[in-house]
C-alpha cells in the first residue's frame, strides 16, 4: 500500500482514538490475544481488504495467521472475509476505522458490479465520476475497478472537460475548446458537456474529442450517436443514470455513462468483526 493510504489510516485512527481507546485499555490484558473472523451479513463484491489489514498493521496488532479473500472477490451472507490472529487490544482498537474503510469501498464495488451487469451485452463503458468523498478518491476509484467499472479523470491535472461554467466564462464552446486546444499537449484530448442538440453540434464542429451529453432525453441521445456516426469523437451520457433506467441509455448506442452515484451514494455492505480469546 502507498505512503498516501498509510496517511489515511494514521490520521483515521487518530480522529477515532483521541488521546486513548479508554474502553479497551481498562478492560483487556495488554498481553491478550485473540482469533478474528471478518463475516459477510450480505452478498457482495470486496474491496479495501489491504487497507482493512494496513489499520491493524498501524496499531501494532500483531498480526499472524491471516488468511482473506482479494479485493474483487464475491461473496455471500455468511462467508469469512478474513480470518487471522492478533493482539487483541490492537484488534479492538483499530476495529471501526477498518470496518469503516472496508464496508464503504465494498458497497462501492458492489453496486458498481450491479451497474455493470445491468448493461451486460453492450458496449458501453460504466465509469465514475469526481464526485467522491474528499481524500479517498484513490481507494473509491480502485473500489469501482473492483466492481469492473472503469475510473473517469482522476485529477483535474489528468484532461480537459469543459463544463457550462466554463462555456459561460469563455464566451461560447467553440471559443474553449479553441482556447483549450491551444493550450494543451497534442496528447490531451478534450471533453465538452453540453445539455441540446444545438449544443452538441457546436460541440462537434468545434472538433472535440468527447462530448458529454448531460441529462439529455433518451431520444437525443439516439440523435447525438446518430449525428457522430462516422466521426472519431466519443459519446458519453451522465446525469440521472439509475439502475433501472442505465441500460436504456446504454441501448441509445453511447460509448461511456458515467454515474456520481458510484461513489456518492453507495451504501456500505453489511459486516462484522468477531473475535475470541486465543
Amino acid at each position: 500500500m502507498s505512503a498516501t493510504f498509510e496517511y489515511l489510516v494514521k490520521m483515521a485512527l487518530e480522529e477515532d482514538i483521541g488521546q486513548e481507546d479508554i474502553t479497551t485499555t481498562r478492560t483487556v490484558p495488554a498481553d491478550s490475544r485473540c482469533r478474528g473472523r471478518l463475516v459477510a451479513k450480505e452478498s457482495g463484491v470486496l474491496s479495501g481488504i489491504e487497507v482493512f489489514r494496513l489499520v491493524f498493521a498501524a496499531m501494532n496488532a500483531d498480526i499472524s495467521d491471516w488468511d482473506s479473500l482479494s479485493d474483487a472477490d464475491r461473496f455471500s451472507c455468511g462467508d469469512d472475509i478474513a480470518t487471522f490472529s492478533g493482539n487483541t487490544r490492537g484488534v479492538l482498537t483499530g476495529e471501526r476505522t477498518a470496518m469503516n474503510f472496508v464496508q464503504h469501498l465494498s458497497g462501492v464495488a458492489t453496486l458498481t458490479s450491479k451497474y455493470v451487469a445491468a448493461v451486460e451485452g453492450l458496449n458501453v463503458l460504466i465509469c465514475d465520476t469526481r464526485k467522491t468523498t474528499p481524500l479517498l478518491r484513490r481507494l473509491e476509484k480502485r473500489a469501482v475497478v473492483h466492481g469492473g467499472g472503469k475510473n473517469h479523470r482522476h485529477t483535474l491535472f489528468n484532461g480537459i472537460v469543459i463544463k457550462e461554467n466554463h462555456i459561460a466564462a469563455a464566451g461560447s464552446i467553440r471559443q474553449a475548446v479553441q482556447s483549450a486546444t491551444g493550450g494543451a499537449h497534442h496528447l490531451m484530448k478534450i471533453e465538452v458537456e453540453v445539455t441540446n442538440l444545438n449544443e452538441f453540434e457546436e460541440a462537434l464542429q468545434a472538433g472535440a474529442d468527447a462530448i458529454m451529453l448531460d441529462n439529455m432525453s433518451l431520444e437525443e441521445m439516439r440523435k447525438a450517436v446518430k449525428k457522430a456516426r462516422g466521426k472519431r469523437v466519443v459519446i458519453e451520457a451522465s446525469g440521472n443514470a439509475t439502475l433501472d433506467r442505465v441500460r436504456t441509455m446504454a441501448e441509445t448506442g453511447v460509448d461511456v455513462i458515467s454515474v456520481g452515484a458510484l461513489t456518492h451514494s453507495a451504501p456500505c455492505v453489511d459486516m462484522s468483526l468477531l473475535v475470541e480469546n486465543l
